[in-house]
């Protein structure tokens, strides 16, 4: 045994004991014929840092696979980090603008270079961050979405998809960053309200017959307007679907058309339909007989404004960005006539009309999305769904909590196309080569596509790389040796035991590696999948950077140690909530762990010691027969909440185990055994050998939420043959439950309780000790008493009376059928603390009628803020709550 210190010091453990598992090959030790049991990280970017939200995630998959590691099971979290096409490229880019040069002064194979570069030098932060907060990764494995045989993967799929008709080119619109000059998916854009216009505008019939009115907030888009739709049930159109409208300024003719898109309630009932530059619009267009390759496009790559396919938008716009391009169309229009003014509630008139605009923008340029046609790849996203639906609807996957079913259904029963391609020059570049018509020929090498197209045939390869999330959805098996491996198990770690995610990338990233998994590897990549929420702020608010309200988990760390950010992470891990940030909590659970730190100490000063059994010693004293059995109980309990991904009962059971049972009531009745009042030596013995046994089961059931303490305190409680990250998780044997002894311990507790309850609401001194009598006691109790005589006069501070007790003022406590009586005359003012008594119950519910008054009256519950009424019912509670307590105080001095 080594002495511990009497401080408790985080940062000096955490450091020794991560390195040391890791030099020790811990996270993944030998375990020949053992079940295995796996689960995948989802790969953060290289380029990223650990923020809140990785803790969570990265906490509840460390809490499983050390669980599954002290199982038994040859437990293996693989770990990883992604390419990060865009994050990454845009991180050398502004590396070499400081530097002052830029991505085009170098051929792409240089830029390229740079990059990994780059990520030799820089890359990868994020894995020393997440080694900081304990994570048990397979750090000897480690996979990277661009290392050698992972792209081999990702070359293999694209090649078969395109082989099955399942990938294709198509020419569809995309969310277009001009900024970044790529098309980008949903998750990367980020919707924002801003101040805006909404501009009316008139369009003149063809044949001079009328005009008719539209609306819009992007006015220049009418440069590539295609069409008008009307409802077809609207009575005021219905003559003029087949018409056609003669547009201003390019002068072309579009149609009206009937498309029920159109809602007769909005604005005029008509819409300007540009299926080159609007999602909806663009299925309008498809509707009409609009061919995608026929869809007008009158913007570039940089979004300045250019000339369409007939020739229409005068040459003095050619070349303007988007939004000096708006200003000139507005002035044209208002010059011409063809706009409509509008009128404020003062009769004024403007050019516009002031709105909100639900506006998006690319979350890496801050720049304004435009929805974009341009040809790129898309995979048959709804054939590949199928399979994934039937997935879950079967259970072969269950999806925890139950609830997201429902929104997993909805998206995957409409999925939309997949667009796989993006424009940059950093990430698995596709495998398709074109001919001079424009031909694509899909191989895994440029060999292979050569001998496609045929000796001679000039081929230039596609400049486009894949999205991450193309090659991420490959996950789960290409990082366990997929394609070399053809074993469709994967040695036994496919299917995936379980995945853990942010409900955020349900679509993004587990829809799609269901799909790729089911698609390639004919069984589902994950058998489970657990979506956590999200960690805002104490005020309930989203965590952003503009907000000014995140929080550095790595900060926490440094403040209250990683076990006490882990442990805060499960315990408020409840299914289907998000978890508000709560720095007292944390700071509750560094004390926590500092409290099982002292515990220790204690034990090592009564000489208790590691335990040399793994089954719990043979006991006689009661307390030792219930901490036996609380214990056991406690290890089903956390087995049980474990198995259901109930993190915050599995750490409230194992907290309250440990705080109250063990520390609070255990420690503190074994004292006098101890120090050998009034025991035989073989009791203390039979004491010390159970006090250790049942540290070390703590410990163990511990280590799972708070690594590095538990394996701080087990090295230090005695000789070992393991570390405790390779120890055996206790045994929940049944056999161990003793309703006896729990039932006198229980019984013991509740009377303690009560008298020091008492004790303190009637002011009795804290040294004073006071005489225990008696009345209605059965033989069971009376034989209690005997028992616990010792623990009953050290805890409560009172010393058993025989007889009836003396007449006057006493305190009187009911614990089943006995009534316990101890007189107070000699220690308390009777007359003056029945007075403070009367008058706190008085003044108590008097404030509890008031706040019942407040919350009876309906103007007050209807219009006070929600906030207001939720603190007026606590506190009507609180003050109800003290009301019966003082008086049923005074009621106990008879």
């Amino acid at each position: 045994m080594t002495e511990l210190p009497k401080t408790f010091d985080p940062a000096e453990i955490e450091s020794r004991w991560y390195a040391h598992w890791e030099d020790e090959g811990l996270f993944r030790p030998e375990r020949t014929g053992a079940e295995p049991w796996t689960i995948v990280n989802p790969p953060p970017n290289v380029t990223g840092s650990l923020h809140i939200g990785h803790a969570l995630d990265n906490t509840l998959q460390d809490i499983l696979v050390r669980h599954a590691r002290l199982k038994g099971k040859d437990a293996r979290w693989v770990v990883g980090t992604d390419h990060a096409g865009i994050a990454t490229q845009m991180v050398v880019e502004r590396q070499l603008n400081a530097a002052g040069s830029k991505r085009t002064d170098f051929t792409r194979e240089a830029f390229v270079d740079k990059v990994w570069e780059w990520k030799a030098e820089s890359g990868g932060q994020i894995t020393g961050q997440l080694r900081r907060l304990g994570c048990s990764m397979d750090w000897a494995n480690e996979r990277f979405t661009m290392d050698e045989g992972f792209s081999k993967a990702v070359l293999k799929v694209f090649v078969e998809l395109y082989r099955q008709g399942l990938l294709y080119r198509d020419k569809r619109l995309v969310n277009w960053d001009p900024g970044l000059g790529t098309a980008i998916s949903d998750l990367e854009v980020e919707t924002k309200e801003v101040r805006g216009n909404f501009w009316h505008l008139r369009y003149p019939l063809a044949d001079g017959s009328g005009h008719i009115q539209v609306a819009t907030t992007r006015p220049e888009t009418m440069l590539a307007d295609m069409a008008v739709a009307v409802h077809p049930e609207d009575e005021r159109y219905k003559a003029l679907i087949g018409k056609q409208v003669k547009l201003p300024i390019t002068g072309r003719l579009i149609p009206i058309v009937g498309d029920e898109h159109a809602d007769p309630a909005l604005g005029s009932g008509a819409v300007k339909i540009t299926p080159g530059h609007d999602f909806n619009d663009f299925e309008v267009g498809v509707r009409a007989g609009i061919k995608a390759g026929e869809m007008l496009n009158m913007l570039d790559a940089k979004a300045a404004i250019c000339q369409t396919q007939d020739g229409l938008v005068p040459a003095e716009l050619i070349g303007l960005d988007r939004f000096e391009a708006r200003k000139a169309i507005v002035a044209r229009l208002k010059d011409e006539g063809f706009l409509v003014p509008f009128v404020d509630k003062d009769g004024a008139e403007h050019d516009a009309e002031p709105r909100t605009i639900q506006t998006p923008y690319g979350d890496r340029s801050g720049q304004v999305i435009e929805p974009w046609l341009t040809d790129q790849w898309y995979v048959d996203a709804a054939t590949l769904a199928k399979p994934a639906i039937e997935a879950v609807r079967s259970g072969a996957t269950k999806i925890v909590p139950k609830s997201w079913e429902k929104t997993y259904f909805n998206w995957m029963e409409n999925i939309q196309p997949w667009c796989v391609s993006r424009q940059l020059w950093w990430g698995h570049r596709i495998p398709a080569w074109f001919d001079a018509e424009g031909k694509p020929y899909v191989a895994e090498s440029e060999e292979e596509a050569q001998a496609q197209a045929g000796e001679g045939v000039a081929l230039t390869r596609d400049p486009d790389v894949l999205d991450t999330w193309f090659s991420s959805a490959l996950w789960p098996f290409a990082t366990l040796g997929w394609p070399e491996n053809t074993d469709p198990t994967l040695g036994g770690r496919y299917s995936n035991d379980v995945l853990i995610s942010g409900f955020d990338i349900l679509f993004f990233w587990d829809a799609r590696m269901m799909m790729q998994g089911l698609h390639f590897m004919k069984q589902v990549p994950f058998k489970t999948l657990y979506l956590h929420g999200l960690v805002r702020a104490a005020d309930g608010q989203k965590m952003s950077k503009s907000k000014g309200n995140t929080v550095d988990p790595l900060g926490m760390i440094d403040k209250y140690g990683a076990d006490a950010l882990r442990f805060f992470m499960a315990a408020m891990e409840s299914q289907g909530r998000d978890i508000k940030m709560d720095e007292k909590r944390l700071e509750g659970y560094r004390n926590f762990a500092t409290k099982l730190w002292n515990a220790a100490r204690f034990c090592q000063s009564n000489g208790i010691a590691a335990s040399k059994h793994l089954e719990a010693p043979s006991a006689e004293l009661a307390v030792n027969r219930w901490i036996i059995a609380e214990t056991i109980t406690t290890v089903q309990a956390l087995d049980l909440a474990l198995a259901d991904l109930r993190f915050d009962e599995a750490a409230n059971t194992i907290y309250q185990f440990v705080w109250s049972r063990f520390c609070d009531w255990y420690l503190e009745l074994i004292k006098p055994v101890l120090q050998g009042e009034g025991v035989a030596a073989t009791q203390a013995e039979e004491t010390r050998a159970v006090a250790g046994w049942a540290l070390d089961q703590i410990l163990v059931m511990l280590h799972p939420f708070m690594p590095f303490i538990t394996e701080e305190l087990w090295s230090k409680m005695g000789p070992r043959d393991h570390d405790l990250i390779v120890a055996k998780w206790p045994m929940a044997d049944a056999r161990a439950l003793d309703p006896s002894a729990a039932q006198e311990i229980d019984w013991l507790i509740r009377l303690v309780s009560e008298i020091r309850a008492a004790r303190t609401e009637l002011n009795v001194p804290p040294g004073a000790r006071l005489a225990l009598h008696v009345r209605d006691a059965s033989p069971e109790t009376v034989a209690r008493l005997a028992r616990q005589e010792a623990a009953l006069a050290r805890l409560g501070r009172v010393d058993q009376a025989q007889g009836d007790a003396p007449a006057g003022g006493a305190l009187q406590l009911v614990v089943d059928e006995a009534t316990f009586v101890m007189p107070l005359g000699d220690v308390v003012d009777l007359e003056a603390e029945r007075a403070r008594l009367t008058k706190a119950i008085a003044a108590a519910e008097k404030e509890r009628d008031g706040l019942a008054g407040r919350l009876g009256n309906p103007s007050f519950v209807e219009r006070a803020k929600p906030e207001a009424v939720e603190k007026a019912r606590a506190d009507h509670d609180e003050k109800a709550a003290e009301a019966e307590r003082l008086s049923a105080a005074l009621a106990r001095l008879g």
